[in-house]
């Protein structure tokens, strides 16, 4: 192994080889995964409902065996002590002694997980509940539960946070809320593995993306990476003759059609020229913009039609 490559195995958190996971003969909902997740980022880990997000979670903390390949966790299998311990986790809906009071629910886990008492107060204070600490958990509403069970994750204040749509039931305020602080805790040294199907969170807060569909990873990068180059879109008649001369042009990469509008993959600062270049040849330009694709094309792009994996 050459000294680059060594040092980038030292820097990941998460490593995966072909992690499978089968139930019975029919059923693969992970298959052949291969993840890489490095320390100090946030990982956004996203795909269709059914894709095997979770079921690669309860993998990686050691709640379900695979099947076939690999995985290893801060320098250890799935479920180790040595891991667990500088792990926190949530996965799918978090749950609670609903007759206990959010403090006491966190203090439960606490002399469990052998965590100093102290961090209860600590923790609920991150994740905005202290003013809600002493009621019952079973009064808390959807997004108040996320929060506490995010304070639970953090309570052993762990080097690594898996988190599973930990936005889910938090109203937009709190959302943004939640984006702050999740960015705050990799900008602190922590790593974050975050599941979520919410195109918006992913890349506002991401450093990495990875696209699972149907158990395999399709797509992986940043955010700008995903996206692609910037380009043009161009509305014009007649759109054949646009699209034949605008191709012509030297430095366009690629001109293709789609509901009236012509995809141009070209520098973007290239727009008033051809503009020009069309006008001066009798063609009516009726809008002329750049254009990058979102996440949300992108994702659609590789979960519903098949798209092959990207770097």
């Amino acid at each position: 192994m050459t000294a680059t490559a060594s040092r980038l195995e030292d820097d990941l958190v998460i490593s995966t080889e072909r992690l499978t996971k089968r139930y019975g003969e029919t059923i693969v909902a992970v298959d052949e995964l291969a993840l890489r997740v490095r320390r100090g980022e946030v990982y956004g880990f996203l795909g269709p409902n059914g894709a095997g997000k979770t079921t690669t979670l309860r993998m990686l903390v050691g709640l379900v065996r695979p099947t076939a390949g690999h995985a290893t966790v801060l320098g250890a299998p799935p479920g180790a002590p040595a891991g667990l311990a500088r792990i926190g986790a949530l996965i799918e809906g978090p749950a609670f002694y609903p007759y206990l009071s959010g403090r006491d629910n966190l203090r439960v886990l606490a002399r469990h997980g052998g965590v100093a008492e102290d961090r209860v107060a600590s923790v609920l204070g991150q994740v905005g509940l202290s003013a809600r600490a002493g009621d019952r958990s079973a009064t808390y509403s959807m997004g108040m539960k996320q929060r506490l069970g995010v304070a639970a994750a953090l309570l052993k204040d762990p080097e690594l946070l898996i988190l599973d749509e930990p936005t889910n039931g938090l109203d937009p305020a709190g959302m943004a809320e939640m984006r702050a602080f999740i960015r705050s805790l990799a900008d602190g040294g922590r790593t974050v593995l975050l599941s979520s199907h919410l195109m918006g969170e992913i890349e506002q807060i991401s450093d990495r993306v990875g696209v699972i569909r149907e158990g395999s990873l399709v797509a992986e990068g940043t955010v700008a990476q995903l996206r692609g180059r910037a380009g043009l879109r161009v509305r014009a008649e007649p759109r054949a003759e646009a699209a034949r001369l605008i191709g012509e042009l030297p430095g366009v990469d690629a001109v293709a059609g789609d509901d009236g509008l012509l995809e141009v993959v070209v520098d973007t600062a290239r727009a008033a020229a051809i503009n020009r270049m069309l006008v001066q040849a009798g063609i009516a330009v009726s809008a002329i913009y750049p254009h990058t694709a979102s996440l949300e094309d992108i994702f659609l792009e590789l979960t519903t039609t098949g798209g092959g994996p990207r770097s």
